[in-house]
C-alpha cells in the first residue's frame, strides 16, 4: 500500500512537471504570436481585427486552466528565472535590470494569477465555457491588479519618468481590452481540451 501511495506520488509530480513544460513552452511562444478576431464584413465574408496584446497571458491562463495551479505557477517562475537570469525573452529586453522596469510587476502577477486560475478550475463543476471564461477572467484580474499595485509604489517612489495615468494606459488600460476578449477564447480551448483529457 506504501508502494501505490509512492507511486502515485510520483506520478502526479510527473504530470505536474509535464503540464509546467508545456506551460512554458505556451508563454513562450505565446509572447511572439499576435492576437486578432475574426469580423464578418458585407464585402468579405471575413476580416481580421488585430488586438493589441499577444497571446501571452492567454498561455499562462490555458495552462493553468488545463494542467491545474501548481503547473502554472512552476511555467511563471522559470519563465521569470529564464527571463531575468540567461535570456532576455521578455517584451522590452530582460536580464535582472528589468527589475525596474515598469511592466515587471505585470510580470511578478504570472504567479498568483497561474496559482488563481489553477484553484478554480480545479473545483466542482467546472466544465462548462462560462466558469472557465470567469476564472480565466480572474486570473486576468489579479495579474493587472499586481502590475498596478507595481506602479502604484513606483510612482510614489518616482521610480519612472511617466506619470502614473500614462503608465496605466499603456500597461493596463491598452492591453486589458484585448485580453479580455481573449479569455472566452482560452475558455473553449481549456473546455475541449479538459473533454479531451477526460479532466473533470
Amino acid at each position: 500500500m506504501q508502494d501505490g501511495g509512492n507511486c502515485n506520488s510520483q506520478l502526479r509530480a510527473l504530470v505536474n512537471l509535464s503540464g509546467a513544460l508545456a506551460g512554458l513552452m505556451m508563454i513562450l511562444v505565446g509572447g511572439m504570436v499576435p492576437s486578432g478576431i475574426l469580423l464578418p464584413t458585407l464585402n468579405n465574408p471575413t476580416r481580421i481585427l488585430d488586438l493589441p496584446t499577444s497571446w501571452q497571458v492567454p498561455s499562462l491562463l490555458l495552462c493553468a486552466l488545463m494542467c491545474g495551479a501548481r503547473s502554472a505557477v512552476i511555467a511563471s517562475i522559470a519563465y521569470l528565472t529564464i527571463g531575468l537570469f540567461y535570456i532576455p525573452i521578455f517584451q522590452n529586453g530582460g536580464l535582472v535590470n528589468y527589475l525596474n522596469d515598469p511592466s515587471f510587476g505585470y510580470l511578478i502577477g504570472f504567479i498568483p494569477a497561474g496559482w488563481l486560475t489553477g484553484r478554480l478550475s480545479r473545483q466542482k463543476g467546472m466544465n462548462n465555457l462560462v466558469l472557465l471564461t470567469l476564472s480565466a477572467l480572474g486570473g486576468l484580474a489579479l495579474l493587472h491588479g499586481c502590475g498596478v499595485l507595481n506602479l502604484i509604489i513606483g510612482s510614489l517612489r518616482s521610480k519612472w519618468d511617466y506619470s502614473l495615468t500614462e503608465m496605466l494606459f499603456i500597461y493596463s488600460f491598452a492591453q486589458l481590452p484585448g485580453q479580455i476578449v481573449l479569455c472566452p477564447a482560452v475558455g473553449i480551448v481549456a473546455l475541449s481540451i479538459r473533454r479531451i483529457l477526460f479532466i473533470k
